[in-house]
């Protein structure tokens, strides 16, 4: 009941899901770029038991608060709350 419950929820929220191959890093532009976004604050190899949740909220905070020229020089904090208060407005 929970797999179907999932996919009920997929179909409602519009979501699409691509499978990517593990070893074509290609196919996952947008995953790779936040990777290194993240390897900034946290170098490889880098032991995440030492990494505070006040490290991992302060980096989130610091990404959803860059601007991407992708978004038109908005943030993805700004994007998605204005497209949040847009349909709850409708």
């Amino acid at each position: 009941m929970a797999k179907n419950l999932h996919i009920i929820k997929k179909y409602q929220l519009h979501l699409i899901q691509i499978f990517t191959s593990l070893i074509h890093s290609w196919e996952r532009g947008l995953n790779e770029h936040t990777n290194g976004l993240i390897r900034q604050y946290l170098p490889k190899k880098s032991e995440f038991l030492n990494v505070s949740k006040d490290e991992i909220i302060m980096i989130e905070n610091r990404l959803n608060h860059r601007p991407r020229k992708i978004l038109n020089y908005k943030t993805p904090y700004e994007v998605f709350f204005s497209e949040m208060s847009r349909r709850l407005a409708s």
